[in-house]
């Protein structure tokens, strides 16, 4: 395979390219992004591109051909942009770069980021949904990985070519520039104050080996990538040795504004999640992709608070002299 993978610079994009380069079915990998990756890659090419300038990314794309394209490109709001420039990276690199692939007459397969945010949640909504739920995000995040969806395979229908769709569990994790693992992090997080929906996370190593699960099979079709198992924000944030805040109707806001100025800014599928939970059936990722061991929830969630935590180091006078 000719890989071109989006997003290269972010943390997923990253450990993907590392665990495509220790294949020996991979010939060329490169990339694009907004920012370079912060990690050490040995044969994979990168490439930095505003995914807003089309004539550049158009010509990279074409230039390169590939025959996979992993579209990492889905830029999360409040992750590593705000919730504006998310929206405009994410459709520009959406059209241009598949766009540019399929008309290569190369491409052989094609792996989106999406989100289990493209469920929704609210009344008659399923609490776990199966990934022949009917989509219907509540969320700006939602939407725009459902319009990725839905352009991703138009273009793959066309061109007959396969499409998966990777539904990730919001991917939180040491060094993951996530909205709600930032939050979770706060000294003090706010909690309903009547309830206490669960929720599942994914580490990043396994929604990168996902995409290589998929991109090596050529999956075609949607499917729900959750780590096992689940918590709910009053165990989180027990497990954090956090202040549980329990907060209810109008408070949201309020907490919503106090979070920001702490450094935690709080988009709107983050709070959903808070409020009313985010949860998926994985089966279909485990008979397809053979994703049978992924990291569970609680684990996940342990791991996020055992990075953040600091312990100051106390040296002697002797030991310095």
């Amino acid at each position: 395979m000719r890989v071109l993978i989006t997003g290269l610079g972010g943390e997923l994009g990253t450990r993907l390219a590392q665990l495509l380069e220790a294949r020996d079915d991979v010939a060329e990998i490169v990339g694009t992004d907004i920012d370079p990756p912060r990690r050490r890659l040995r044969r994979s090419e990168f490439t930095r591109i505003d995914q807003r300038d089309r004539d550049r990314l158009v010509d990279f794309v074409t230039d390169f051909a590939p025959s996979a394209v992993a579209h990492y490109g889905v830029y999360e709001p409040d992750s590593r942009v705000g919730p504006r420039d998310a929206r405009e990276l994410t459709e520009a690199c959406t059209t241009a770069v598949l766009g540019a692939a399929t008309r290569t007459g190369k491409l052989e397969r094609v792996v989106v980021r999406s989100g289990l945010e493209v469920y929704g949640r609210g009344r008659g909504r399923p609490l776990v949904p199966a990934e022949d739920a009917t989509p219907a995000p509540t969320s700006a995040y939602g939407r725009s990985c459902l319009d990725v969806e839905t352009a991703a395979v138009a273009l793959g229908r066309h061109h007959d070519v396969p499409v998966a769709a990777l539904r990730l569990a919001p991917v939180v994790g040491s060094h993951v520039p996530s909205p709600l693992g930032r939050m979770l992090r706060l000294p003090a997080v706010p909690v309903p104050a009547f309830a206490d929906p669960g929720f599942s996370v994914l580490h990043q190593m396994d929604a990168a080996q996902a995409f290589v699960e998929a991109l090596v099979r050529g999956y075609d079709g949607p499917v729900n990538v959750v780590g096992p198992g689940a918590a709910s924000p009053w165990q989180a944030v027990r497990l954090g040795g956090r202040v549980p805040i329990p907060v209810t109707g109008p408070a949201w806001e309020v907490a919503r504004r106090v979070a920001e100025i702490a450094g935690a800014p709080v988009p709107e599928h983050v709070l959903e999640l808070m409020r009313h939970g985010r949860a998926g059936d994985g089966s279909r990722a485990i008979d397809a992709l053979g994703l049978s061991d992924l990291r569970p929830t609680q684990d996940v969630l342990a791991e996020l608070f055992e990075w953040a935590t600091v312990t100051p180091l106390t040296v002697s006078r002797e030991e310095v002299a």
